[in-house]
């Protein structure tokens, strides 16, 4: 299993923090420190990881970027969108929904409440990416939360993705939602559980 570069100084730091109390002889105070920094670092090693998966091939879908579970099924009259929540201790990287071709990756700052409450997708920290193809745009949107204070996005304008490419991680807890266009079936609804790469989110529905 790998480990996303973004989780090395969480792991780290705090790995060499502990060993340097557990070794200090000063006394027990500093070796519960220790212990407490080494908990840590493996936390973190767990958290940042990056699992071996079999990314789901099929024509047509559109996978889940994120892991997580998903909060709200919602559309208008021009798209329709998943929520989804992450937790601190689901995996954090996202993942392409679709092959296509980056259009933007915008970052808005904003407000760090918890991805529970219903303006969270609004107005807290985000990372917007826009991927096309033929069947239309698809807007992965990275949201921060109350832990998490760092979305980080791994592509840029013009980058080509094939279905399943990884393009970013969120750091601890926080928020996926993927923007699809009207002529799709969603597979999901409220409380499922999903994986990047893996869950069938929609398909398109070429009679629309």
């Amino acid at each position: 299993m790998q480990i996303v570069k973004e989780g090395y100084p969480f792991i780290l730091i705090p790995l060499i923090l502990g060993i340097v109390l557990l070794v200090s002889g000063f006394g027990k105070f500093a070796s519960l420190a220790g212990v407490l920094c080494i908990l840590d670092s493996l936390f973190c090693l767990y958290f940042f990881r990056d699992p071996k998966i079999e990314i789901t091939q099929g024509e047509n879908l559109i996978l889940s970027p994120c892991n997580g579970t998903v909060l709200e099924v919602s559309e208008n009259e021009t798209e329709k969108v998943v929520r989804v929540f992450l937790s601190v201790l689901d995996v954090h990287l996202q993942r392409s929904p679709i092959a296509g071709k980056v259009l933007s990756v915008e970052h808005k700052p904003g407000k760090f409440l918890k991805a529970m409450e219903p303006e969270s997708h609004i107005v807290n920290e985000q990372n917007v990416i826009t991927i096309e193809n033929e069947n239309g745009k698809y807007l992965v949107k990275q949201i921060a939360g109350i832990l998490a204070r760092r979305c980080v996005s791994w592509v840029k304008s013009g980058d080509i993705l094939k279905l399943g490419d990884k393009i970013g991680v969120i750091k601890f807890s926080s928020q996926v939602d993927l923007h699809m266009p009207k002529n799709v079936e969603v597979k999901v609804k409220k409380g499922n559980k999903v994986v990047s790469g893996v869950t069938i989110f929609a398909s398109i529905n070429k009679g629309n």
